[in-house]
């Protein structure tokens, strides 16, 4: 049957709008594909942005790091300082005066040592200042801030003071205790103790206790 020129009108018209219909696909296809690749370049962008603040962080956290190694370091100085102080405070201040000190409160005193150290069976005993005579011993604990702890653990050492030092085991072995800054009632608990108590007062050093005061032999 021969095709008619109307069905070819038809045909052509729906070739037409396929085509029309194709046209607009493509269209459809490339703008959703401008719409990516915007997405695609704008996520792009915010990830760079995130890599640049993580970047800055690590930058402010490197710095961080370096100011508080700095004011580590500045502290460590500062004790370094302060023990300078202490090694001051012996050398100028304690060991000096324990001649005339101890004397007055009837201790005679032949010799004053100091950083006096005495290694057992891997353990180590130091005494800052060690004032003695032929009947009696002072061994002087010195810190730069004297608290209760340090008093207590001075009375430890004094109690294995005669195993490691069996030398003097004719003497009378007093304790005394030295600060340049003394916590508060670690001079009490001291003097209850039967330590003598050294505090640095103006340019000079003087016992604290009283004259009822009785040491306590160890």
């Amino acid at each position: 049957m021969a095709t008619t020129y109307a069905e070819i009108l038809d045909l052509l018209g729906e070739l037409i709008a396929s085509q029309k219909e194709t046209d607009r696909k493509f269209q459809e296809t490339g703008r959703l594909l401008r719409e990516q690749s915007q997405e695609t370049d704008r996520k792009f962008q915010e990830t760079d942005r995130k890599f640049q603040e993580t970047d800055r962080r690590f930058q402010e956290t490197d710095r961080k790091f370096q100011e508080t190694d700095r004011k580590f370091q500045e502290t460590s100085r500062l004790v370094g300082d302060l023990g300078g102080q202490w090694g001051l405070f012996v050398e100028n201040q304690v060991a000096p005066a324990c001649e005339r000190l101890f004397t007055e409160r009837g201790i005679p005193v032949q010799m004053v040592s100091q950083r006096v150290k005495k290694r057992l069976g891997g353990e180590v005993l130091e005494v800052d200042v060690m004032v003695f005579n032929c009947g009696h011993l002072v061994a002087v604990e010195v810190k730069a801030s004297l608290s209760a702890e340090d008093v207590r653990a001075f009375l430890e050492d004094l109690r294995r003071f005669r195993e490691f030092f069996p030398e003097y085991a004719d003497c009378q072995v007093h304790g005394a205790v030295a600060g340049i800054r003394i916590e508060d009632g670690a001079d009490r608990y001291a003097y209850r103790q039967g330590l003598f108590v050294l505090a640095q007062t103006g340019d000079s050093v003087r016992i604290l206790n009283d004259l009822r005061f009785q040491p306590k032999v160890w």
